[in-house]
């Protein structure tokens, strides 16, 4: 099987890297030569990786096509593609929807959107596809979760969530400064926020089966620092903003 990528941003960086430390068999992958840096960094790091400055040759080497680029670039470059029927095109446009797609594309090949995230590159973390694809599927479950969604409309609202990373981060950023700003090291800073947070990741996934308000509950003791600091957030509108930006970006994806 042959692989190959139309756009080389940090979200293809992450796939194949995934990719190449999976049990995936492939033959090659092939990468546009649209960012140099990153391009000839995957070339560097993996064996089978082919860097190509034709996005057609790519297309007409290989039998999976992921479409990795912004809506922009993808509005103007698409159309004057050719691919072909017996082709899987994995498309992780955010704006551009199946219908779209089918037209830009012309040909009756199988088309599938996919929402994978960075940390796909640790074979970690849920992949929404649009439509359920079983090749697919089978696919991204040696990268991650796949999780199937029939219906694209729905789909928009993982897209949305997606759209949250940076605000998640900026939070990590923020805790972490605080305490360097109280004297902590950098690197001592870092370390305890992003161990922290991840073990209330795994937590929460391990209580998963439970809604999400018992763990709100269970973390917080009467008149304890929990309570305290969710009694605050609450008060200045935290948790109101998260839903108001959830509901911006969703606007943003159903125009």
């Amino acid at each position: 099987m042959k692989l190959g990528f139309i756009g080389t941003g940090k979200i293809t960086s992450s796939v194949i890297t995934g990719i190449c430390n999976s049990s995936i068999k492939y033959n090659r992958i092939f990468v546009s030569s649209r960012n140099n840096k990153i391009s000839k960094n995957l070339k560097k790091r993996f064996k089978k990786i082919s860097i190509e400055k034709n996005n057609q040759k790519i297309i007409d080497s290989c039998s999976w096509i992921f479409l990795a680029v912004t809506p922009t670039v993808g509005k103007k470059i698409l159309k004057n593609l050719k691919f072909r029927s017996n082709q899987t095109v994995i498309s992780f446009i955010s704006t551009i929807t199946i219908p779209q797609l089918k037209k830009i594309i012309k040909v009756k090949s199988d088309i599938v959107r996919a929402i994978p995230l960075p940390p796909i590159s640790l074979k970690k973390g849920p992949v929404p596809i649009c439509p359920p694809n079983k090749k697919v599927k089978s696919f991204f479950d040696k990268l991650g979760s796949t999780v199937e969604i029939k219906n694209e409309k729905l789909s928009i609202n993982f897209w949305s969530t997606s759209g949250m990373m940076a605000a998640y981060y900026e939070i990590l950023k923020i805790m972490s400064d605080w305490l360097v700003k109280k004297g902590v090291k950098r690197q001592d800073a870092q370390k305890y926020i992003t161990s922290l947070f991840v073990a209330l990741s795994e937590d929460a996934v391990v209580n998963s089966k439970k809604e999400l308000k018992y763990l709100v509950k269970e973390s917080q003791t009467p008149k304890g620092l929990n309570e305290q600091g969710l009694k605050l957030m609450r008060s200045k509108g935290v948790y109101n903003s998260v839903v108001k930006t959830l509901n911006d970006i969703h606007k943003r994806l159903s125009k």
